[in-house]
């Protein structure tokens, strides 16, 4: 997967562009990547990744969001990212009191810069989904975790890699995360090889968080075995986005076999709830998959208990693939399996005369058809 990410490296910098951006909050200019989807349409909508030290972190941000949204196991995404060249400069913007643990200074008018004007800045220039993500790496990742005190915050995941806690930090954390009646992704990861105090805080503040009990918060921890406090960041990139984004991939084997194929309940609401989820988590309707269609029919074969579940995979199927025969596929089994052949003859006659879809062909809808006509002699 590291791989194929880093194979991207030599096309991403084509879909990539800097921009010089003017702020009041800060009094001065700061340069912003942003990475567009090639793909990029006026009538979809797409979240937002904000990665803090870009100059180094941006492009392994932006190759494992082309990546997986490649094999659509996430969103494509708009990427910005905010290059913080000088050691100087960095700890300025993050800066913080070494009593309280909270943002002075530079650090305060950085936070505000952020919220009141890269993400408005994005948001003007862009279509784009409710949900927000921010990436990063020892002081930038302490940063990050400011907005989470906010009473809205203002990012729904946080990737925290090898973050240096200012005082007070790790308690809050802890605090706030128990507190949440909407969905947070938070993911945070150390090293064998880390830096001795982070690594200590960090495992430290894992064990408190992995005890917490709030269905709202979806944590991730990674402790690397063969990584050090830099070399971590690069398998820890895809590692959260994976697992940030599991409920937008397809329907797994193993998700099949764990969840879907012992299910003593109705198969086509487990599909339903979980693309209401989606449209909740990121702010936007998904299309169906073709995998997810055909995972929930095995299911349904395989209960043999109902088949008003095929009738209303037949009307989804309508709405997603409203071209193929997959409605008419799944209208015809429903029809035979109720007994009513007739109807379920015209439905595959039907369907003959539409886009073939998975291993749903012409040829099949013939077989289909034809297999009818002979048990009934027509």
């Amino acid at each position: 997967m590291l791989l194929a990410a880093f194979m991207c490296f030599t096309i991403t910098n084509a879909q990539t562009k800097i921009e010089k951006l003017a702020s009041k909050k800060l009094n001065e200019t700061r340069d912003i990547q942003l990475y567009i989807p090639e793909g990029y349409s006026d009538e979809k909508v797409y979240p937002i990744i904000v990665v803090l030290d870009a100059n180094y972190l941006f492009e392994s941000v932006v190759a494992n969001t082309r990546y997986y949204s490649y094999w659509d196991e996430m969103p494509e995404c708009i990427v910005v990212g905010i290059n913080q060249y000088e050691v100087e400069d960095r700890e300025k913007d993050c800066m913080y009191d070494d009593d309280n643990g909270l943002p002075k200074d530079k650090g305060t008018q950085f936070f505000e810069f952020i919220g009141m004007e890269l993400i408005p800045f994005v948001e003007k220039n862009y279509n784009t989904a409710n949900f927000k993500m921010i990436v990063g790496h020892d002081l930038t990742a302490n940063f990050a975790n400011y907005y989470l005190f906010k009473q809205v915050p203002l990012f729904d995941a946080y990737i925290n890699l090898s973050p240096y806690f200012a005082p007070k930090m790790e308690e809050r954390i802890a605090t706030r995360l128990t507190e949440f009646e909407t969905k947070k992704f938070y993911y945070l990861a150390t090293a064998e090889e880390d830096t001795k105090k982070a690594a200590q805080r960090i495992r430290a503040l894992n064990t408190s968080l992995s005890a917490i009990k709030n269905e709202n918060i979806f944590y991730y921890y990674d402790d690397f075995t063969e990584a050090n406090h830099n070399s971590l960041a690069v398998q820890a990139i895809p590692r959260a986005m994976s697992q940030i984004f599991s409920m937008y991939r397809p329907i797994s084997v193993k998700e099949y076999k764990e969840k879907i194929s012992t299910l003593s309940t109705s198969p086509y609401l487990y599909l339903a709830d979980k693309y209401e989820t989606i449209k909740n988590l990121f702010g936007f309707e998904k299309r169906v998959s073709v995998n997810d269609f055909m995972a929930i029919y095995s299911a349904v074969r395989k209960q043999k208990t109902t088949t008003e579940d095929l009738k209303l995979l037949a009307k989804l199927a309508k709405k997603e693939y409203p071209d193929t025969a997959l409605f008419h596929f799944f209208m015809g089994e429903f029809h035979e399996k109720n007994g009513d052949a007739k109807k379920a003859l015209r439905m595959y006659q039907n369907g003959f005369s539409m886009n073939a879809i998975d291993f749903i062909t012409k040829d099949l809808m013939l077989d289909k058809a034809a297999k009818i006509k002979q048990d009934f002699g027509w």
